[in-house]
């Protein structure tokens, strides 16, 4: 066997899942071809295949046999695309406005109050208004029904073809012969392809913007890795592109910096901000000997590192690959759609011819006309106009309620996906916990605000997380602000300064002992300290022990509330953190959860979500952090606080835009609401066509009562999506 080949292609013109299976199928079946993955999300497809048996032009040229277009480097259309949906969106809604008005003028109730236009009702005007949104913003379904139909399946465009078409030519025919009748106010069905069209075109722009948003936050966390290092070769300082870093090569990290990559510091003590990947919201300290992380910053003190993962092996790379991969294997809840349509689509075919040759052949004999007006009524009546209203009105509804209360759905999936879910995993650090430390114990020997204006002016000036709490607590406490005439930063231990002609020293246990200051005697209370969680601060005045400070991620306020009200649910409440077991504990206790993973790292996270997805589980994960992003894809429903990361927020399906977590409950209570809500709307959309199919078939329903029983249903539906907005949360 000859040596494989990877190749990525961004491919364009997928509409739904059933297109990434396609191209999934075909190409796997071609010779040569190992392995294919296409990722829907963002729009590309990872191949493997041997090249002396393939050349990637056979590859590049069956996508686009297929219909589809793809190119090597992937080219930056989201914006574009997404321009180009927002005017034809809102053209095609300019448009039908009057057909709109039109329909509803003829109602009964309305007939007599509503005013209409005489130009709205003229056949010719609404043929014109009509024809640009069947063939020109509509072009898209046409493509993709006759895709379907090369590769002989069927998908929702081939079913959006047929309905509207059928609504639209029966329409034309009328139009043609009320020419020179003595009115040309006829009944005629324009505005269902219309309406029809416009909002499934709203449902595409929503998910454009979504996959818009998928590919920019996988871009954000290629930009994290720093694009140059600082290598140490022949005794001197050389700077180079991170792409020619090696293996083994020695190179520096100065304050401020981030990692080139993984490594082992070999000289050097520091503390890094490792938050990005672990989750710890504590600064780690770093020495000779320590491993260090690629992409996190370094707060003080300069280290040499020597490279240990290069490239796709980093911690980084392997966030991104756990990311593109989870997405990839989340199927939208188009896919269920599209197979439905492969029966529905030539049922009602079907139906229709059958009964244009009943009519024909045996009822009326002959009588072309009455049998293909007969056919229309049955394709106008079972036209999925209420079944197409049925979900994304009630998802828009909800969507706004959501809204008002904080509460982003990013599509319409993760409302239905929410509601089956029997656990949520939350994340600590940020999520339950406020993700800074602050000060929650002061033990010293005199008066406390004499002691904390010493800390306070000790710390003041020190980029380290503990020292902003220091002088947040003192500043709370309204103390006056002392100077320090001397500071300097101990890198790893802790910080020296002089303060009113004294010294003082604040740091961890390691500092006291390098400075010969004794702590005998707060074994028991320091252990009780950190047996809570907490971290703990010595401080030594001119060389004798003063106090202890206390320091702690607190929990945020609701967050026991939302443990109880998920319980009541039926939920099992677990936390999973990249924290040290004793802190994670401590804080579990405290809101009430009884199973805890701590010190996991982020592809630990998605795995351990993996395993218990495999076992039938649908799991909820709720984080902040960027940390997060592979578990928050990896879940069925993500969901993420919006006080968050940026690439937690596009890599979870539900945001939080509060820092109440109790919204996490309301998130899934209106889940469970919408979906019932959803099924209502199915059961009428359905009744409608079961009842009137049979009917149109017999002759009872002719193709303007079949409209108006179709127009009825929608209107049954979006009232009844309406009332969403009355829901409690």
């Amino acid at each position: 066997m000859g040596i494989s080949r990877q190749v990525t292609l961004h491919i364009s013109g997928m509409t739904c899942a059933a297109c990434a299976n396609r191209i999934e199928k075909v190409l796997g079946k071609l010779n040569g071809v190992e392995t294919v993955q296409v990722n829907l999300a963002i729009e590309k497809a990872t191949i493997s295949y041997q090249p002396d048996v393939i050349n990637q032009a056979d590859i590049t040229g069956r996508i686009e046999k297929l219909g589809y277009k793809a190119t090597e480097e992937q080219e930056d259309k989201h914006l574009h695309e997404i321009n180009r949906l927002k005017q034809k969106c809102l053209i095609s809604a300019v448009l039908s406005i009057p057909l709109i008005w039109s329909m509803v003028s003829h109602f009964p109730l309305a007939a007599s109050s509503v005013w209409v236009p005489a130009l709205f009702e003229n056949a010719f005007f609404q043929l014109a208004i009509t024809f640009p949104i069947q063939f020109w913003i509509g072009f898209s379904f046409y493509e993709g029904a006759w895709r379907a139909l090369k590769n002989r399946s069927a998908n929702m465009d081939l079913l959006v073809v047929l309905s509207t078409s059928s609504a639209f030519f029966y329409s034309h025919s009328l139009t043609v012969q009320s020419v020179g009748s003595p009115s040309q106010h006829v009944t005629l069905y324009y505005e269902t392809s219309a309406v029809i069209i416009t909002f499934l075109l709203i449902g595409k722009l929503l998910e454009a913007t979504a996959k818009g948003r998928t590919v920019q936050a996988i871009k954000s966390l290629y930009q994290l890795q720093p694009k140059s290092a600082v290598i140490l070769r022949g005794g001197e300082h050389l700077t180079i592109p991170i792409e020619q870093l090696a293996a083994g090569d020695i190179f520096i990290v100065r304050p401020g910096e981030r990692v080139a990559t993984d490594g082992i510091v070999v000289r050097g003590n520091s503390t890094l901000d490792e938050s990005m990947i672990t989750g710890e919201s504590i600064p780690v300290e770093k020495q000779a000997g320590s491993f260090v992380i690629g992409a996190t910053l370094n707060q003080n003190g300069l280290l040499q590192v020597k490279a240990v993962k290069i490239g796709g092996e980093t911690a980084l790379s392997q966030i991104i690959k756990v990311v593109e991969e989870a997405q990839s294997k989340k199927a939208p809840i188009q896919r269920y759609a599209d197979e439905l349509t492969e029966i529905f689509v030539p049922l009602v075919v079907m139906i229709a011819a059958s009964t244009f040759l009943a009519w024909y052949f045996l009822l009326r004999p002959g009588d072309f006309g009455d049998s293909l007006e007969k056919a229309m009524a049955v394709l106008i009546i079972a036209c999925p106009c209420a079944l197409g209203l049925a979900t994304p009105t009630s998802i828009l509804v909800a969507s706004g309620r959501g809204a008002r209360s904080g509460i982003l759905f990013k599509r319409g999936e993760h409302l239905e996906t929410l509601q089956k879910v029997d656990t949520v995993v939350l994340d600590k650090t940020g999520t339950v916990t406020k993700g800074k430390p602050e000060i929650t114990d002061v033990y010293c020997q005199g008066e406390t605000s004499a002691f904390l204006q010493l800390v306070a002016a000790a710390e003041t000036g020190s980029p380290h997380p503990f020292a902003a709490a220091i002088v947040q607590t003192a500043a709370k406490r309204g103390l006056p602000r002392l100077r320090a005439a001397e500071s300097q930063t101990v890198p790893g231990y802790g910080v020296k300064a002089v303060v009113e002609g004294k010294q003082v020293i604040i740091g961890s246990e390691k500092l006291m002992i390098r400075e010969g200051i004794a702590i005998e005697g707060t074994d028991s209370l320091v252990n009780q300290l950190q047996f809570a969680g907490k971290t703990v601060l010595y401080v030594a005045v001119d060389r004798q022990l003063a106090g202890l400070l206390a320091a702690a991620d607190t929990v945020k306020e609701g967050a026991r509330e939302v443990v109880r009200r998920l319980r009541k649910m039926g939920k099992e409440v677990i936390m999973v953190t990249g924290d040290h077991q004793m802190a994670s504990t401590a804080v579990a206790k405290k809101i009430g959860i009884h199973r805890v993973y701590s010190g996991m790292l982020p592809e630990e996270k998605a795995a351990i979500i993996e395993k218990w997805k495999q076992q039938g589980r649908t799991i909820a994960m709720v984080g902040d952090g960027m940390n997060d992003a592979p578990s928050l894809t990896a879940a069925d429903v993500g969901i993420a606080l919006g006080t968050g990361t940026d690439i937690a927020i596009e890599a979870a399906d539900v945001i939080i835009m509060q820092e109440d977590v109790r919204a996490i409950s309301d998130a899934i209570r209106l889940s469970q609401k919408t979906i019932a809500n959803i099924k209502q709307n199915m059961f009428w959309a359905l009744a409608y066509n079961s009842l009137g199919i049979p009917l149109t078939m017999l002759g009872y329903l002719s193709p303007w009562l079949a409209g108006a029983a179709m127009a009825f249903s929608s209107i049954s539906v979006v009232l009844n999506s309406l009332r969403l907005k009355r829901v409690h949360l």
